[in-house]
């Protein structure tokens, strides 16, 4: 029979060198909503606990942490993110899946980008063309009416 390791006080687990929720989201940007969400998803791996049940991280978590942060600021969707973290998990992983999963999300940015630049002309020709004053009429109302 194997015994449980015992959960520390978290006193004790603090001076271990281990953070708190609190702690982690500080040291990461990441909230601690966002965390435990992650968590839950099955991003990070499960948190250690203390002996009254809160949630403990060590180092290499707030650095899984901070990987996860920085792939959602460039835009990385959770799939991704976990396609990249399996990898970077992986020693023996090929770089090139990296290039090519980077290269499609850049690929996904630039068509995005495109769509909101016709919708900005768009929408500053409609504005150009509105009087904007006391009369009722106006090109920008009448484009939403109509249908395209």
């Amino acid at each position: 029979m194997t015994s449980k390791p015992t959960r520390p006080e978290l006193a004790d687990a603090l001076q271990q060198g281990l953070h708190n929720i609190g702690q982690a989201a500080a040291l990461t940007g990441v909230s601690a909503k966002m965390i435990r969400h992650y968590e839950s998803i099955g991003l990070t791996r499960p948190s250690g606990r203390t002996f009254a049940n809160y949630r403990l991280y060590n180092d290499a978590d707030v650095h899984r942490l901070r990987f996860i942060k920085r792939g959602r600021s460039l835009g990385f969707s959770i799939k991704q993110i976990e396609s990249l973290l399996a990898l970077w998990d992986n020693p023996q992983r090929a770089s090139a899946e990296v290039k090519q999963l980077a290269r499609s999300h850049a690929a996904e940015l630039a068509e995005k980008i495109r769509k909101l630049q016709a919708m900005q002309r768009t929408l500053e020709r409609l504005a150009k063309q509105c009087h904007g004053d006391h009369r009722p009429s106006c090109p920008i109302l009448d484009d939403l009416a109509s249908s395209h």
